[in-house]
């Protein structure tokens, strides 16, 4: 065998350092996802990325992305959540993936998309991981960790043991949304950027590779996409309006919306409108749908914890 360059030596022992992380393989996830009548059209994995959100935009405003287009990377340095959060997580971690789509629908009905994502990453993870999952309105992943009953949950909330295992961020681009989804996988305690952060592996999940996660969550995102096309975009025939509810766990809770404007609103998570919006019941007797805004939970109202009756299902 020829020695090779210290340079190339290097590289290769950067790339491999971390034995139990490693790379995705892109040949077998395009030769499972990508073929002929299959929503997925392209898939790329690159080393590293500021954002696979703004890359993926940028190609669908330039006219290089068709729909179906999924980038990966195996770390990024300027991930983005909601509210412009950053994201972050070492290299090989998690799964960082954006996909583009073009829904067919009344664009009224677009804004189903990331719920109906949520939905769908939620299904694939119980499924392919073998643990309980939430959905935390309007794009957050929740597990419950073992043991970890008595700590503090999602914003601080007591005694509920949730925490967030991953993120959605859709954004309108060329002619159609962009849809991230950040998930941790691997992550120690030690590495958690918060403390209401978690991982599949603290969640006690069956398997933390990436590859299979990977192919279950866009096999699952793929078929949710396909039913809610079939029904024009309509939440209740798809059947994706009920089985948000059903994995919601913000639902039966008293929470704070923080909305646009530094107003905030306080009352009960009592029911998910036809548009995905929240509806909360104040304490006037008022209902009101809340469509954007940031979302706290103060404590359960009734009883609703992740995974058991409330795990989505397809």
């Amino acid at each position: 065998m020829t020695p090779q360059p210290p340079e190339n030596r290097d590289k290769d022992a950067g790339r491999w350092s971390d034995l139990s992380r490693p790379p995705l393989n892109a040949t077998a996830l395009r030769r499972a996802l990508v073929r002929p009548g299959a929503l997925w059209t392209a898939l790329d994995v690159v080393p590293a990325t500021g954002s696979t959100n703004t890359d993926l935009a940028a190609r669908a405003a330039e006219g290089k992305a068709a729909e179906g287009a999924v980038l990966v990377a195996e770390e990024q340095s300027a991930g983005r959540g909601r509210l412009n959060r950053s994201w972050s997580a070492p290299p090989r971690s998690g799964l960082f993936f954006s996909v583009y789509l073009t829904p067919r629908v009344p664009v009224q009905r677009w804004g189903w998309l990331p719920l109906l994502t949520g939905v769908a990453t939620a299904t694939a993870l119980s499924r392919t991981a073998g643990i309980d999952t939430a959905l935390k309105w309007p794009n957050d992943i929740l597990v419950s960790c073992p043991g970890d009953a008595d700590a503090a949950g999602p914003d601080g909330t007591p005694g509920t043991g949730e925490r967030k295992v991953g993120g959605i961020l859709a954004e309108r681009a060329g002619s159609g949304v962009v849809i991230g989804i950040g998930l941790n996988v691997s992550l120690t305690a030690g590495e958690l950027p918060v403390p209401t952060a978690g991982s599949l592996a603290l969640a006690g999940a069956r398997t933390t590779d990436r590859d299979p996660l990977l192919r279950a969550v866009l096999r699952s995102l793929e078929e949710w996409y396909a039913t809610w096309q079939s029904a024009v975009g309509d939440p209740g025939a798809s059947r994706l309006q009920e089985t948000y509810a059903a994995g919601c766990a913000t639902l039966g809770r008293s929470v704070r919306a923080e909305l646009p404007g530094d107003t905030a609103l306080t009352g009960e998570a009592v029911a998910i409108d036809g548009d995905g919006r929240l509806v909360l019941a104040t304490a006037n007797g008022v209902r009101h749908p809340v469509g954007a805004g940031d979302i706290i939970h103060l404590r359960a109202t009734a009883a609703r914890r992740p995974g058991g009756d409330d795990s989505p299902e397809p």
